[in-house]
């Protein structure tokens, strides 16, 4: 029986068009977006309103005050760097604490997909607030810290030797002050065959409930890398600079053959972590490691004045390098996005759920023959590069290669 004409009159009327959809500040349309957390891995769209994400689907339905066409290219998460130096300034002799060897964040992460940075140990307790009003409150990136176990920071040279300001209470006091910006605590550089930095990094570690990451430091003979790895720290602490070939320290490769325990402390639950620097990633420890089954559970730079013009350059440089040394492009995704998101306890980064933060990348990935080199001057030849198009920070544009999101001139 046909429905009365009125009720059909009604049912048009209730049924939604176009014009009556919900208006977003954004949509990306029809681009690949990898979000590892949410098993997203195809074509979508994205709507972005009120600097969240509002949506991902296929073809949705929704007017958009911008519309990118992201056809061709992969869409992700924000990419989170999570060992960098910006503690940029002007104090002699003091390294990457407040001095010349670190970089304004700015102008080194949007260009390469990243909105979100954490400094790998630049300030201490005594010069946090100095951090915090120079660095954190006057960048766009979103600016996080593992704070030094050095009350002075990592100022260089002897005062990072200075066990009497390793003060694990007082680090952890200024943890639980400034908790929305620091997320774990850092001992780096230290030359000497006692176990006591590292104790003192991690006792921090446990009164803030904080991770901790370890740049382990140097001695001749080295201190056993297994006995970190396996008894020191605890799982959910960070081992960085892990591919590097560090005289002084030891290494997770040895003959092309990897430690028998490494795989057993990842396990466990350690985090190894790239931080590719300026002397801190050899071939010759990632390409067999990787083969072997210890691939890096997160990507990071290691970005300062020493590594951002070598063979390191910059984010998105070191992410392609991964690919091609046997990482598949979910999984650099994944160390790049949500893995360090969890690290640092902070879930709401790091993925395009509905509400999340609109942190965005666009990414077109390039097919060719390209040269990547390590700290050592050795080079591969890859054939896939990944190349930042356009990067959203809280749902604004901050990076627009080739002008995807501009109106054409006409």
């Amino acid at each position: 029986m046909n429905l009365p004409i009125f009720l059909l009159i009604l049912l048009f009327a209730w049924m939604p068009s176009v014009s009556d959809a919900q208006t977003v500040d954004l949509l990306i349309r029809n681009g690949h977006v990898i979000d590892p957390r949410n098993n997203i891995d195809g074509v979508m769209d994205i709507a972005v309103h009120e600097n969240k994400v509002f949506q991902t689907g296929r073809n949705l339905r929704l007017q958009a005050r911008k519309t990118i066409d992201a056809t061709g290219l992969y869409v992700t998460p924000g990419l989170i760097d999570l060992h960098g130096h910006h503690f940029w300034g002007t104090q002699p002799h003091s390294y990457l604490a407040n001095s010349f060897t670190a970089l304004p964040p700015d102008g080194f992460t949007f260009r390469a997909g990243v909105t979100t940075a954490v400094d790998a140990g630049g300030p201490g307790w005594r010069n946090f607030n100095t951090y915090r009003e120079n660095v954190i409150e006057k960048s766009r990136t979103r600016i996080l810290a593992f704070l030094n176990i050095v009350g002075a920071g990592m100022s260089g040279g002897v005062n990072e030797q200075n066990t009497a300001d390793m003060d694990p209470k007082l680090a952890a006091m200024t943890a639980r002050a400034n908790k929305q910006y620091i997320v774990g605590f850092k001992l780096a550089h230290y030359s000497g065959h006692e176990w006591l930095p590292t104790e003192r990094v991690v006792e921090a570690g446990n009164l803030a409930e904080l991770p901790v990451m370890i740049d382990f430091g140097g001695a001749n003979p080295p201190l056993p890398l297994r006995t970190l790895l396996m008894d020191k720290l605890r799982p959910g602490d960070i081992y960085t600079h892990c591919y590097a070939g560090v005289a002084g320290r030891g290494t997770l490769v040895v003959d092309s053959r990897l430690q028998p325990w490494a795989l057993e402390a990842q396990k466990r639950g350690i985090i190894f972590d790239v931080g590719h620097g300026g002397g801190s990633f050899l071939f010759e420890q990632a390409i067999p490691a990787i083969k072997q089954g210890l691939k890096p559970n997160t990507i990071s730079t290691d970005l300062h004045t020493g590594s951002m013009n070598g063979a390191m350059k910059d984010m998105l440089n070191v992410v392609s390098k991964l690919l091609n040394c046997g990482l598949i492009l979910p999984e650099v995704i994944r160390a790049s996005t949500w893995t360090p998101a969890q690290v640092i306890h902070r879930d709401e980064l790091g993925h395009l759920s509905p509400g999340a933060p609109a942190d965005i990348a666009i990414f077109s990935l390039q097919k060719g023959q390209f040269g990547f080199v390590d700290v050592s001057g050795k080079k591969i030849i890859g054939d896939r590069k990944l190349t930042c198009e356009l990067t959203l920070r809280d749902g604004r544009i901050v990076y627009d290669l080739n002008g995807l999101a501009a109106e054409e001139y006409r």
